[in-house]
């Protein structure tokens, strides 16, 4: 009976791909970028902060707790920081579920498929290179936008959000 009892665990946990029938995998909507212009498009006075990465980017993996510690800083705040990864589509299951597993992302996290970054990389910015990590803090009410390409520390998110959107936790 045990052992049946432990088949069956098995069974459940490898046919939710590494999840438990009591855990839920996290959500990662795979969009292209017509659902993400709902955000750089928005008219609402929220300062977004939509950062660009990818599972394989060490300095993109690196800078991931200071926008989760920001999302958590900015609770209640019209803030919220998106977290978009630019990992190939087929790699969701793979890759990047199991990467917003282990670090319990809590902000919101979407998989942009648009394998051709020529075609939509200006809607960011028409200066940016495609390197990553990058990050676009917008306010379109407030006509503001500020578009960076590297890495950011908590001092420089702070920073920006305070010099360029008057935004304090």
């Amino acid at each position: 009976m045990r052992k049946g009892l432990l088949l069956c665990l098995f069974l459940v946990i490898g046919v939710t791909g590494g999840t438990t029938a009591f855990g839920q995998s996290p959500k990662v909507p795979v969009i292209k970028l017509a659902q993400l212009q709902k955000y750089l498009q928005s008219p609402a006075d929220t300062t977004y902060i939509i950062n660009l990465w990818a599972t394989w980017c060490k300095p993109c993996v690196e800078e991931i707790p200071h926008f989760e510690a920001l999302q958590k800083q900015y609770a209640g705040k019209p803030v919220k920081v998106l977290l978009v990864s630019l990992d190939f589509a087929k790699d969701l299951d793979k890759k990047v579920i199991p990467f917003v597993q282990k670090r319990q992302l809590q902000s919101t996290v979407l998989l942009l498929d648009e394998p051709d970054y020529n075609s939509w990389i200006d809607a960011f910015d028409p200066a940016w290179s495609g390197a990553l990590p990058a990050t676009l803090f917008l306010n379109n009410a407030k006509k503001q936008r500020f578009f960076v390409e590297k890495p950011l520390t908590p001092a420089l998110l702070q920073e920006y959000l305070s010099t360029k959107f008057s935004l304090t936790p």
